[in-house]
Parts: structure tokens; C-alpha cells; sequence
């Protein structure tokens, strides 16, 4: 351990441990912008200088604390140092702050509270930036408001190994952007917007469709039906002050309903249908010789990604579409035969927890007759901003129901929203309809939490199957290169782009610690042990789908609205 002193104060830490580390021990924040707790150090913004022993400035995100280290971190010195830094940042950054997308929940905003800036002393605001990149349908970059820290591109390279954007330049024209200058689209972005929820400011965020889905609700001519999705009733209430993890299905469906949308459904019930075609389909590969180890296909970031990153390996993915997109498909067939109204008629919006859903539901492939399953794709945040657009009371708003007949949903379809999520949902069922038997235990705890990789074994009919979970585009690459060398022994592999999964996904609401993701992901859990179904092959609804209108699981009409393919995406 070491010993020193920061403001006065005695403090003990680990060797290693950052003088901004140390000093959050004893409750003093000094000023950051490029230091992420989860990401490596990387000293770009220097707003974080502090005092030493010996009256000189060091950072105190990239300096380790040594025995009898003393630092200031409030004398006028190190004030005036980190406020002259700042406005240094400010004279190349687009204030016009109520347009942007993060204001109210913007950390350089914070900052310029904290040193009383209302505008820029400086006698210029000259920003010369690359002019907006919003030419895909799921991100948009606005240079005009980066302050060059680095976050994006390390999220990127290190959590994801997507690695598209870099930095380039020196001095005043250093810069992060996609390589080679491209555009975003022109690149193998596979807008996960994990790049979104590390940004401090408002440089990064998702194309918006509320305008669009407000003009759909308008027009009286259209049924406005919506789904909303596993991890967005245990996230969207930090946006409304509520404590993470709380679980607000109740009043999402009353807030919705406010608003106008027709029927307000339950995207767990088509999770539910993805686990029946899923597991039915991993039956098929096991006892007909099919290609293992077969791996889910729920997550579009993670299909983006071994679509740019893995054409070898195509044959290994599940064909189904992901809950979202089944849900869609069924909306404008059974759903529309059901009611009678033609499905150009109908148009279906998803609230979704991940900014790749956009993308995936724009894909040509994703209709169904001729109509796309999805027509718009809201986010978490949006949500959060339509609600309060509406000026609904979010947290005491009357709770409500879900709408029939895509209102009842398995508690494993709940689960779907945290890694671990689909697996456990899947074996539920394959064990039950192999053996014919009732599991005596329904959880399988070795394929929850938030490590990387994980693991389990489970006997089926005398045969052992072995699974592995996996989050983080990092990790999949390490299993995908088992894979390729022969070194895998999976049945199944589970895998999400995102860490955590969906409660992570890059639409959800901007999360501070690892912590807010752990109790979201309990909070799925809790919804799992309160369901009156916890298995997805015993949702009524879902049994009724097959026996009125799919026919057989895996059969040829559910295969034509419920599957899919996919191809090689190198650019």
C-alpha cells in the first residue's frame, strides 16, 4: 500500500493506483475528460493537472501516487491552469448547446459549471470541423462538437476490435476520425454506438426517427402498433431519476399508449418465438450432422461484425431473424390477417436498446411479402426523449398492460436482455423437448454475470453439450478464432456485441459504472422468477401462433418469414 496526501487529507491506496483514482477514495473529483474508468489512460485532454510536492503540474490520470506524495488539486495555480485548459477546448467547440443532443447530460457542460463559464473568454470561437457524418440510418458524428479525447476510437479498438476510427494529424488538426477519411457507412462500422455511451459530449449520438414516428401516429390512414425490447423496462427509468434496474414495463406501455400508438406489445413474446425456431434448429444440426458449433444471431452489432470480420464463418450463425425482426414479420401477416387491415397499412415501431437496430431493420433482406417487418427503430434515449416531449409524469404515471395478442411473454424471454440471456432461454427448452422431461432447476447460473467468457455443460440424453456465452465484439474474436483452428468443442455459442448484452447495448441511457449495468441485468432476472411461464415453449401465445397460422416449428412458411441469410460485408 501507499501512503500520501491529497488536500490535507491522509489517504492509503494500492501501488498502481492514478492520483485521480486516489483522490475519488476521499470523495474529490478532479476534473476529467478523456479518463474513462474503463478504458486505459490515455493523458489527451491534460484538464485533470494537479500540484505536486514541488509545485509542478502532473496529470493526475496517468500519474501513479508514490510513498509521501503530497498534491494540491484546488490551489489558484492548478484552478487557473484546468479553466485556461478548458477554454482552450471551448474556442474549437460548437456551443450552441440547446440543439445538441446531450445537453442537460454533457461532461464538458459540467465542467464549465464548475468553473463558471457561461461562454468562452477567449475572443474567438473558430470551430473548423469535417462536415457532419449522418449518411448511415443508425449514427451521426458531428465534428463540430469533438474535443479530440479519444474515447470513440478507444472503445473501438480495445473493447470491440472493430477498430475504424483512429487519430490522425498533430497539434491544432489532431483529430479522431474513420480511417482513411471515409465516411462512416464507407467503413466496417458496425454501429453498436458503443462509441455513444463513452463520448463526454455530444459529438456522437443516434439518428433520431422520432419525427417520423410522430408523423406515422398523425396519419390517420396508418395503424401504429409498437414492440419494446427486453433491457429498455429496466434502463429507461435512469432517464426519469429513477434508480437503475428499476422496472418500469407499467409505465412504458401507459406512456406509449398517451401518446398513440395503437397497441403496445411485448418484444420478450417474440424472443419466445426465437428460442422455439432457434432451439428447433440447433435440434436439426445436432442430430442431422448440421455445422457446429451453431451461434445465436440475435445481436446485429455481432452480425455486422463477422459479416466484415468473418465471411468463413457464416455458415455457423442461427438463421433466424432477431426477436425484433420476427416480431416485425409476424405484425404484417398473422397480426394483420387477424385484424384484416393490409399491411401497408400497418406500420410497426421498435423501441430498442442498441443503435444497430437501425441498421439491421433497414436491411433489404428484412421484410416480409414485400413489406419491411420494421418501419422505424426508437432507442432507449429516444424513448426517454419522446416521453418527455409528451410531458408525461414518467414515474407516476397510471401503470398499464400490454396488449393482446403479443402481450404474454415467458420469463425467458425476459432474460433475453443480459448476456447469458438467449442460452438460458434455449436450454430451458431444448432440454425439455429432447427429454420430455421437466428440468428440476430452470436456472443456469454458469452462464450468468458479466465475465467475458463464459462456459457450461449440460447433459442431455446421456450426451454432453457444451455452450459457451460470450459479450464484447473483443471476446468473440477470440472465439471465433477457435473456431477457424479447430480448437472448438462447442454445441452453442451464444454471442452479443455488446458488453453485458442489450442491458449494455449502445442505445441505452448513458451509464457511469459497471454497477448500472449489473443491476439491470438483475432486474431481468427478478421479471424471470415472477413469470407465471418461465420456458418459451410454454407460452400459450406462442402455441397458439404455430397451431393457427406458422404450422411446424422450423417448417417451410416459418422458415420464409422467420429466417434469413446473410454475406460477406468486406468494404
Amino acid at each position: 500500500m501507499v501512503n500520501l496526501i491529497i488536500d490535507n487529507k491522509e489517504v492509503q491506496v494500492p501501488k498502481g493506483t492514478t492520483i485521480i483514482e486516489a483522490a475519488k477514495k476521499i470523495h474529490i473529483k478532479i476534473p476529467s475528460l478523456c479518463h474513462h474508468p474503463d478504458q486505459t489512460v490515455k493523458g489527451n485532454c491534460r484538464i485533470c493537472l494537479v500540484e505536486n510536492d514541488w509545485g509542478k503540474l502532473v496529470a493526475a490520470c496517468s500519474t501513479k501516487v508514490s510513498e509521501g506524495m503530497k498534491i494540491k488539486t484546488n490551489t489558484k495555480f492548478v484552478r487557473d491552469t484546468q479553466k485556461g485548459v478548458l477554454e482552450l477546448i471551448l474556442a474549437n467547440h460548437n456551443q450552441d448547446c440547446l440543439k445538441c443532443d446531450r445537453n442537460g447530460n454533457c461532461e464538458l457542460q459540467d465542467l464549465c459549471e464548475r468553473f463558471n463559464i457561461s461562454n468562452n473568454s477567449l475572443d474567438e470561437n473558430i470551430v473548423e470541423a469535417h462536415e457532419i457524418d449522418d449518411f448511415n440510418c443508425s449514427i451521426v458524428r458531428d465534428y463540430s462538437k469533438c474535443i479530440k479525447c479519444g474515447r470513440c476510437a478507444d472503445v473501438c479498438r480495445e473493447v470491440q476490435n472493430v477498430d475504424v476510427l483512429a487519430a490522425t494529424n498533430r497539434g491544432a488538426e489532431y483529430e479522431f476520425i474513420p480511417r482513411f477519411d471515409r465516411k462512416l457507412h464507407e467503413t466496417e462500422c458496425v454501429f453498436c454506438g458503443q462509441c455513444i455511451k463513452v463520448c463526454p459530449v455530444g459529438a456522437i449520438y443516434e439518428k433520431s426517427s422520432i419525427d417520423q414516428v410522430l408523423t406515422a401516429i398523425d396519419d390517420e390512414a396508418l395503424h401504429v402498433i409498437v414492440q419494446i425490447a427486453p433491457a429498455v423496462r429496466v434502463s429507461v427509468g435512469e432517464l426519469f431519476n429513477l434508480e437503475p434496474g428499476s422496472i418500469t414495463e407499467g409505465q412504458i406501455v401507459s406512456s406509449l399508449k398517451r401518446i398513440g400508438f395503437e397497441r403496445v406489445f411485448d418484444t420478450n413474446f417474440s424472443a419466445d418465438l426465437t428460442i422455439i425456431e432457434e432451439g428447433y434448429e440447433l435440434i436439426d444440426r445436432i442430430t442431422n450432422g448440421g455445422k457446429l458449433p451453431m451461434i445465436t444471431s440475435c445481436s446485429p452489432g455481432w452480425i455486422n461484425y463477422v459479416e466484415g470480420h468473418g465471411e468463413d464463418l457464416l455458415g455457423h450463425l442461427s438463421t433466424c431473424k432477431s426477436p425484433q425482426q420476427m416480431f416485425g414479420a409476424i405484425s404484417k401477416t398473422y397480426y394483420a390477417e387477424k385484424l384484416g387491415i393490409h399491411p401497408s397499412k400497418i406500420f410497426t415501431v421498435s423501441i430498442m436498446p442498441c443503435t444497430a437496430k437501425k441498421f439491421e431493420a433497414n436491411r433489404e433482406e428484412m421484410n416480409s411479402y414485400g413489406f419491411p417487418d420494421v418501419d422505424a427503430v426508437l432507442t432507449t434515449r429516444e424513448l426517454g426523449r419522446l416521453i418527455k416531449s409528451q410531458g408525461i409524469d414518467f414515474a407516476n404515471v397510471e401503470e398499464e398492460a400490454f396488449d393482446a395478442p403479443f402481450g404474454i411473454a415467458s420469463g425467458a424471454g425476459a432474460i433475453f436482455g443480459a448476456s447469458g440471456g438467449v442460452m438460458e432461454a434455449a436450454l430451458r427448452s431444448v432440454y425439455e423437448i429432447l427429454t420430455k422431461q421437466e428440468l428440476e432447476k430452470l436456472e443456469f447460473e454458469e452462464v450468468r454475470g458479466m465475465q467475458g467468457i463464459k462456459e457450461a455443460t449440460v447433459n442431455i440424453n446421456g450426451n454432453d453439450i457444451k455452450v459457451a456465452v460470450v459479450h464484447g465484439l473483443g471476446n468473440a474474436k477470440k472465439v471465433m478464432e477457435e473456431i477457424r483452428e479447430g480448437k472448438s468443442d462447442y454445441t452453442f455459442v451464444e454471442i452479443m456485441g455488446c458488453t453485458g448484452g442489450c442491458i449494455g447495448g449502445g442505445g441505452q441511457p448513458i451509464e457511469k459504472t459497471k454497477e448500472t449495468k449489473q443491476k439491470r441485468m438483475n432486474a431481468l432476472y427478478t421479471i424471470d422468477s415472477n413469470k407465471e411461464h418461465r420456458s418459451s415453449h410454454k407460452n400459450p401465445t406462442i402455441i397458439k401462433l404455430y397451431e393457427e397460422f406458422l404450422g411446424e416449428p422450423n417448417g417451410h412458411k416459418a422458415h420464409v418469414l422467420l429466417h434469413t441469410t446473410y454475406k460477406g460485408r468486406k468494404l
